[in-house]
């Protein structure tokens, strides 16, 4: 079994923000692969199905960012899963929107879902995709709970598919793969 994680904030008020494409990423998959999110557990909102020969299950913590770690800790002692079991999908403004970049472990780098996923497990070797989301041009708070202008929504498209890929690569293969194919990745639309 894997665990996919998508990073955001809960609320009507922060849909289609920057820092909740990770739940903009994990609803994309769910709908590609008919998973519903329908079950409320663990912090979070999940479904649970199949990625090709994969069971997964697609979480969206309910915690608030910066408490992503309790939802995730609850799941892998629930289901008796380890680092190598786990994939977190999250924004990150030091990518361009239309970029990707996929790791194998890491720090934080300042974001706060990712700081209080590895204070919980301990350890920052975890895969994760991370998903463009442009450099504030002024306050960071106001750019990462801010809305993607028309024209970044198109480009974002090709980004959560890219997304979407990478995953089912990761689960095919491993995350080096990923990494070796879709590293680097920028949406033909670019800015």
């Amino acid at each position: 079994m894997f665990l996919i994680v998508g990073l955001g904030n809960p609320g009507d008020k922060y849909d289609n923000t920057r820092h909740n494409i990770g739940f903009e990423a994990i609803d994309y998959i769910a709908k590609k692969y008919n998973i519903d999110i329908n079950r409320k557990k663990f912090k979070g909102e999940y479904g649970e199905g199949f990625i090709g020969s994969e069971k997964v299950i697609l979480m969206k913590p309910t915690t608030y960012m910066n408490l992503s770690g309790e939802c995730v800790r609850e799941v892998i002692d629930f289901y008796k899963l380890t680092n190598e079991d786990i994939l977190v999908i999250y924004d990150d403004i030091s990518l361009d929107v239309g970029r990707l970049r996929i790791r194998e472990k890491g720090s934080a780098g300042g974001h706060n879902g990712i700081k209080s996923i590895i204070a919980h497990l301990g350890s920052d070797e975890f895969s994760r995709i991370k998903i463009g989301v442009g450099q504030p041009k002024g306050d960071l708070v106001n750019h990462v709970l801010g809305k993607f202008s028309k024209e970044e929504n198109e480009i974002l498209e090709e980004s959560l598919e890219t997304t979407k890929l990478s995953v089912d690569t990761i689960l095919k293969e491993d995350t080096s793969s990923a990494m070796n194919k879709y590293n680097g990745f920028k949406a033909k639309k670019s800015i």
